[in-house]
This record gives C-alpha cells, structure tokens and sequence, in this order.
C-alpha cells in the first residue's frame, strides 16, 4: 500500500541566521568602541596643538556613547562586557580626553598646579564612573535623574570653553567695539583661571550628590508634534547664528542647573545610602 501524502510531517521552519544576531548583539559594543576611538583621537589632537580638532572628536564621542546605550536598549542586547567597556571608553573620552586637552591649551604654563588640576579632574571622572556603575547595579528601579553631574557632561563643559574662545579670538579681528572686552576675555591669564575655576567645578559636581536632570524626564508626549516642531526650527535658527557660543551657554547652563534646581527647593541632595549601597558579601578585586 503506497504512503499517504496527507500524513507527510510538516518541514521545520528554517532556523535564522546566526550571523545576523551576532551582529546586532556586536553593534552597540562597536559604537562604544567609537566612542573610544574618537577619545583617544582627542588626546592626539590635543598633543598636536590641534584644539578645535580635541573639541571636535570629544563632541563625537559623546554621540556615540549615547547611541551605544539606545542601541542597546532598542535592540535588548544589554550585557555585563558591554557595561565595562562602556566605562573604559568614558573614561578615556571624557576623562582623560579632557584633562589633556585643558592641560595643553592653557593649564600646561602653570606647570605642577596645572597637572594636578587635570588629574583632579580625571580622578573625580573614575570615582563618578564607579559610583554610577555600583549603583546600576544595586539599584531596583530606574531614576530618571543622574546623581552628580555626568562625565560626559562634564567633558563638553570644558570642551565647549576651548571652542568658544577659539570663536572668540577669530571674531576679535572684526568687532571694533567690543574689541577690548573680547582681548580681556581671551587674554591668557583670564583663559588659565577661568578653566580652573571651570575644572574643579566640573570635578566636585561629577562627586556630588545633587540631582541633574536626564532625558528620560522630558516629556513631550502633552505637546502638540506641530509646536514641537516649530520649537525645534527655531531653536535650530538661532543656535545655527552662533553654534559655538550656544554650545558653551548650554554646557554652562545644564552644569549649574543641578546646584540651582537644589537652592531652590526643586531638588533634593541624594542620601549616602542611596548612593553607596552596602553589599552583604564584599569581595576584594582590582
């Protein structure tokens, strides 16, 4: 009796490729290691006296350190390894990228105390990176405020001031009014102290326990998409008139806006135990 034909078992669906997986759970650890590279380059840059050039690739890495994480997110490959090395890379990018670069453009001429103020820089960059990742860890549930300013935050703070004098400097040859003002403003010594007002600011922000604000508070679901967009337009005109400048402003203003929000009763200081929460079986490690 021949077979049936009816009774023939279904073939198994094809299984997915094995490679395009792979992919996706490679790309948010390759944009982390953009963000390295482009910190790394910063640091070159900054040796080679190319400022603009530092300014720059601190900025990309920036974009890419925060495409890395929504990558990530969107794409659910979130994992231990890529914790780490998103650490690593922040610490370069912004760390260390950074404190070469106010070194070499001003804070170099002050010799001992111009190294030690980056290095209080850097060093308050890994104690921020630590704290953040320790409490990633032992923390529940998401907050949507950061707790000290965040390095990267930080990094465009110093960054963007380097910029903006450069900006400066290029204008003083065709403003004639304001020529003594722009001349006391990028005079050397003002450009020394003022970064090192700015770096330890940064630096004793980044270990604080004031609250910033992140993006995961902005909502914008209650606004109409059309005065969104007309927002958007306008705020693109006029930061498009002077990008460098509005670059700083911004920077500045986001800096200072954790210790305003906290002075006027907006925000409260973290607890201790909040933020170092206690682990029931320590271990020692590097």
């Amino acid at each position: 009796m021949g077979k049936n034909i009816f009774t023939r078992k279904p073939t198994s669906k094809p299984k997915p490729r094995a490679k395009i997986s792979s992919m996706v759970v490679l790309l948010p650890n390759l944009l982390t290691t953009c963000n390295l590279f482009w910190g790394y380059y910063a640091i070159i840059a900054s040796l080679r006296g190319d400022y603009v050039m530092a300014v720059y690739a601190i900025f990309l890495a920036a974009i890419f350190d925060t495409l890395d994480g929504q990558v990530a997110k969107l794409t659910k490959t979130h994992s231990a390894f890529g914790v780490q090395l998103d650490s690593l890379s922040d610490l370069v990018s912004f760390g260390v990228a950074p404190a070469f670069l106010a070194f070499q453009y001003s804070l170099g001429t002050l010799d001992r105390v111009g190294w030690i103020v980056c290095f209080i820089f850097l060093a308050c960059g890994a104690l921020r990176l630590a704290r953040f990742n320790v409490h990633s860890f032992h923390s529940q549930t998401s907050s949507q405020d950061f707790v000290g300013l965040p390095i990267p935050a930080a990094a465009i703070f110093i960054a963007s001031y380097v910029l903006f004098l450069h900006d400066l400097r290029l204008d003083e040859l065709q403003l004639q009014i304001w020529r003594d003002a722009l001349q006391f403003i990028t005079a050397k010594q003002t450009t020394t102290i003022t970064l090192i007002v700015m770096t330890l600011t940064a630096s004793v922000m980044m270990v604080s326990s004031v609250a910033y604000r992140s993006h995961k508070s902005i909502d914008i679901k209650t606004v109409k998409p059309f005065k969104v967009l007309v927002l958007l337009i306008l705020a693109l005109a006029v930061i498009a008139y002077r990008p460098k400048f509005w670059a700083f402003a911004l920077a500045t203003a986001y800096t200072l806006s954790g210790v305003l929000e906290w002075l006027l009763g907006w925000k409260r200081l973290a607890a201790d135990d909040d933020i170092y929460p206690l682990q029931d079986n320590p271990n020692d490690g590097g």
